[in-house]
């Protein structure tokens, strides 16, 4: 620990045990008298104009008219105690909220001081993400939002009965909703925004105002003093620094609140710069994080530029690399996530799913303008902005599709809309910061979208803590489409937040090219084994036509191989003539996806269908298809899989391995149709190979031939390559590519180098 750090932790613990003490012999904490100011100058929202309170309801009924109905309706819910949080839908709190229980699991946390509950415990307190879901008071809003769309005063009457409930309930320090400054956070900024959106109702009573303000001074002085500055300096300490400077901007009737403003913006501008890798991925190597984090920067710049703060450009460079992250993963349809799933968001707590991770995009073409993003209106938008976030949707263009590295964080997305809009996404980035606590065992594992719907998919996280084996299950390798060894993770879990032998994962190639892309990655985390081994994994796709994934477990010994291919729920998989179809949509709709599978391997390769799990939110999870190819075989082994997505069922063909060629340095595949014949070659890069007709020295080669004639040749890291002895493809330079495709009016259109193409193969 660091002098700071020793001095940090000492000082925490000191505050505990005061507080403690005076509460004891029944005080409070010292608290300063909030200072009457006649007239205040901070903006929130819309200020306080009330007709653009009015407006901007009426604007969100007239642009989304299901989400107005929405939040009314979930208000007739709150206003039954009947909760929806999380993936969990309508929980029964009965008539007397009980802020300390978990009702899911039928579990109750203690009333005991905050730093004394074992709030990972499941057995003392069941999940405390329930608990907490709740106690961050966004469902206040909700009643808040709804009497702003409706006037019905049953809801600020039924937000007043609540808060005061839940004051009563929980007097600091007792307690597990002061356990964490994150969950204070959240519930401030919850009662910064309910102060807004009521402001001059006439069922709110009048010391309702006052006493709020009272409770954000002692929530404000709780961020300050047990800031997660050691604890957990992530989105934790983020959003108490985030929650530190809303109060101190918006309650400067608080002594202390310009130094909260200033020590809460300097930790937002700090942790945009330590939190973020320098290509804009978020380092938890999680989808919902990095949008969890996005969102409390865009918020908290918003409220900085409404109240004169300066914005540094650095500031701005992080968030709009952020954005552009969020862009690329949603650019051909829904983005699929990737590790841990927290289940909240800052704003709408409803819109936790992953389609749903685009919503910073309709924040940043609102504050940085221009047509860099494709955002559609949202609710949060239209509180936050007004008018203008229908105006920032008029400006979208059509973008050029071309395929994305994140090379710091490990993204490599392969984009085409040459036929039908698809997207694969390759995870080749490190596990996560530290002991990677958000983070999944998910190395070079693939999720791919096709005509807008989302095909493999991620699992999703459902639970942090449970009784069961839930948390390991979802962050496991085997629950991800990669490649898992002798039943093992690619690292050791250690407690539900934490890995032991984290692999380390390194990109051999990276090639996004006119008519292909071309990616080889590999990782060490099966080196542990006694006879260790290494996972090579090789994606190769042809714009407009087949992808190719060539999975190599290099070592030594005999180990059990499997690759695990992971659909979404909405997708119906059969296994017909050697082929595995993935179908969903109905016949001759726009939106039918249809993926299918080819698998080519050595003898003793077996394909299985079955059945798997995938969370769409936190706490909720649905059966989806799974398929399963495994050996158990001496190595080295591979498995090669042909994906060919189309809109309808077809005739898929047929791949082979070709026999007898491993000796040789090369391994080759043969992927045969009606009128096409391609071969894909795979060398081993120690010189010169020879399988059958072919010959190279090419690390790898593809060719296509069509009615006998090439139409198609792609050719990396080579010098020549030959057919029946006759050279078609010379270059005096190794270590390039070359890539070449017939087109009957010219015949070079596409050369993209000096190379010469002989019309020698017939």
């Amino acid at each position: 620990m660091s002098a700071d750090e020793v001095r940090t932790r000492i000082s925490q613990e000191v505050s505990k045990r005061l507080d403690l003490a005076l509460f004891h012999v029944h005080l409070a904490p010292p608290m300063l008298r909030i200072r009457p100011l006649p007239e205040t100058s901070a903006q929130f929202f819309f200020g306080k104009d009330r007709d653009e309170m009015s407006h901007r309801a009426a604007l969100l009924r007239a642009q989304l008219p299901h989400e107005a109905d929405a939040i009314i309706h979930e208000a007739d819910d709150i206003c039954r105690h009947e909760f929806s949080l999380l993936g969990y839908d309508k929980i029964d709190y009965g008539p007397i909220i009980d802020w300390h229980s978990d009702p899911v699991h039928g579990k109750r946390s203690p009333l005991k001081p905050w730093f004394k509950i074992k709030f990972l415990d499941f057995n003392e307190v069941g999940d405390h993400k329930v608990i907490w879901e709740l106690n961050r008071h966004q469902h206040l809003v909700t009643l808040a939002k709804a009497w702003l769309l409706t006037g019905n005063k049953a809801y600020p009457t039924e937000l007043v009965k609540q808060w005061y409930s839940w004051r009563q309930a929980n007097p600091y320090p007792v307690g597990i909703n002061w356990a964490s400054a994150l969950e204070v956070a959240f519930r401030s900024l919850s009662w910064l925004r309910v102060r807004s959106l009521v402001a001059g109702c006439p069922e709110i009573p009048a010391a309702f105002q006052t006493d709020i303000l009272l409770a954000l001074q002692s929530h404000g002085r709780y961020i300050r003093r047990y800031m997660s500055t050691y604890f957990s300096p992530n989105t934790h300490l983020l959003g108490e620094a985030v929650a530190l400077f809303y109060i101190g901007t918006l309650c400067p009737e608080i002594p202390g609140a310009k130094l909260w403003r200033k020590k809460g913006w300097r930790i937002v501008l700090e942790e945009s710069n330590r939190q973020v890798r320098p290509d804009g991925v978020y380092f938890e190597q999680s989808l919902y994080y990095h949008v969890y984090a996005l969102d409390f920067w865009l918020h908290a710049r918003h409220l900085a530029q409404e109240n004169g703060v300066i914005i540094p450009e650095p500031f701005d460079i992080v968030l709009r690399k952020m954005l552009d992250v969020v862009q690329a993963l949603s650019e051909l349809g829904p983005p699929e996530g990737f590790g841990d799933d927290d289940g909240g968001r800052v704003f709408n707590p409803r819109r936790n799913q992953v389609a749903c991770m685009t919503d910073p995009l309709a924040l940043g073409a609102i504050l940085y303008g221009g047509d860099d993003y494709t955002p559609a209106v949202t609710e949060e938008a239209i509180w936050l902005f007004g008018d203008k976030s229908v105006e920032a949707t008029k400006k979208r263009r059509p973008r050029a599709v071309v395929s994305r590295a994140f090379t710091a964080g490990g993204i490599y997305l392969l984009n085409d809309d040459e036929s039908v809009p698809q997207q694969l996404m390759i995870d080749a980035g490190p596990q996560g910061i530290g002991h990677s606590g958000h983070g999944h065992a998910d190395a070079l594992s693939l999720r791919f979208s096709l005509n807008g719907q989302r095909v493999l998919v991620d699992p999703g996280a459902y639970c942090y803590i449970s009784p069961g084996p839930e948390r390991d299950w979802f962050r496991s390798t085997g629950a991800h489409n990669t490649v898992r060894v002798d039943n093992l993770d690619q690292a050791v879990p250690d407690g539900p937040f934490a890995w032991n032998s984290i692999p380390r994962v390194k990109v051999e190639t990276w090639l996004n090219r006119q008519t292909f892309d071309y990616f080889v990655g590999n990782h060490d985390g099966y080196r542990r084994l006694a006879d260790p081994v290494l996972h090579r994994r090789f994606v190769f796709h042809v714009k407009g036509g087949l992808w190719f994934v060539r999975d190599l477990a290099e070592g030594a010994g005999s180990h059990l191989f499997e690759s695990f291919w992971h659909f979404a729920p909405e997708f119906e998989v059969r296994e017909e003539r050697g082929a595995v179809f993935a179908e969903s949509g109905s016949p001759g709709k726009t939106d039918r996806a249809v993926l299918s599978l080819l698998f080519a391997g050595e003898p003793g390769w077996k394909i299985e269908i079955s059945e798997s799990w995938v969370s769409r939110a936190y706490g909720s999870k649905e059966v989806a298809p799974m398929v399963r190819a495994s050996a158990h075989a001496k190595l080295p082994q591979e498995c090669g899989v042909l994906l060919l997505p189309t809109t309808q069922p077809s005739d898929v063909g047929t791949l082979v391995a070709l026999d007898g060629v491993r000796v040789q340095g090369v391994r080759g595949y043969r992927y045969q149709t009606v009128c096409d014949t391609e071969f894909l070659f795979f060398g081993e890069g120690l010189g010169s190979w020879r399988c059958g007709p072919w010959s190279s020295d090419a690390s790898f080669l593809y060719c296509k031939l069509k009615d006998g004639r090439p139409a198609q040749v792609v050719m990396v890291s080579g010098t020549f390559a030959e057919w029946n002895d006759k050279q078609f493809v010379s270059d005096a330079s190794p270590g390039g590519c070359f890539e070449w495709r017939h087109h009957p009016d010219n015949l070079g259109a596409d050369m993209v180098r000096d190379f010469e193409f002989r019309d020698s193969v017939s």
